[in-house]
């Protein structure tokens, strides 16, 4: 039997479209993708979701889907502007958000305040920031420890009110505590004396242009910042007397 265009062009939709339902109906379809964690894999907190894994990428939501923070509370301590979505709010807009900060909020920042608000562990070895509004809240909840204490008392930045939109910023003078952030260039690390072969061992490349900035080269390159912001620093810190 030879079928004409018109009974071909409906048997096509029809497939189509069927499956398309039926693999709705299954929960097999998908139009967006989803944020899953990765989970903690040995220790009394094996297969719970490690808050080292969220990422940029991540809203709030997704934040709430997988750690029970609620959107909301991220949006308090973390002084979003009114009038924003929180479940909506990417996590990676908080460092164009408080770019004008000396000290970094960012994604590291949600990591923490996520792992002492749930109690779930998290390395405190390195400098990590938290708004004063968060770190009251941590507080609150009675549950840390006096070194989480500690830590994040050491770590409070207090914001005189809710970030305005970035403008154009003047340019910084050069660092004179010879600490790495995310506006650091590859050029201010050589100025400090820090050896052109230990930078290219570090991100395992060679120098890129020395204008460049640390962090817009891991995020070029999809290295994690953190921890190349880690191992320059301790290279740094050896060149301090």
């Amino acid at each position: 039997m030879t079928l004409t265009s018109k009974p071909l062009a409906v048997i096509i939709l029809v497939v189509l479209f069927g499956g398309i339902a039926l693999s709705a109906a299954l929960g097999a379809w998908q139009t967006e993708s989803t944020k899953v964690a990765a989970t903690f894999t040995e220790g009394e907190f094996a297969g719970m979701a490690n808050p080292a894994d969220i990422r940029g990428s991540y809203t709030f939501g997704d934040v709430e889907k997988n750690f029970g923070v609620p959107a909301s509370l991220l949006a308090e301590a973390f002084a979003i502007p009114s009038g924003t979505d929180p479940a909506a709010f990417p996590v990676k807009d908080l460092e164009a958000l408080y770019a004008g900060l000396e000290t970094e909020i960012g994604t590291s920042s949600v990591r923490l305040f996520t792992a002492l608000y749930t109690g779930l562990p998290y390395d405190l070895s390195t400098d990590i920031y938290l708004p004063s509004r968060a770190v009251d809240i941590l507080n609150a909840l009675g549950t840390l420890t006096p070194e989480q204490t500690a830590y994040i008392e050491a770590h409070r930045v207090v914001l005189d009110s809710a970030p305005a939109p970035e403008t154009t910023p003047a340019p910084e003078p050069a660092s004179t505590d010879h600490l790495v952030k995310g506006k650091t260039t590859f050029q201010e690390l050589l100025d400090w004396g820090l050896p052109q072969a230990v930078i290219e061992g570090i991100i395992g490349a060679p120098l890129p242009a020395t204008s460049l900035t640390i962090k817009d080269y891991c995020t070029s390159q999809g290295l994690s910042f953190e921890t190349i912001k880690a191992a320059l620093q301790a290279e740094v810190d050896k060149l301090t007397p």
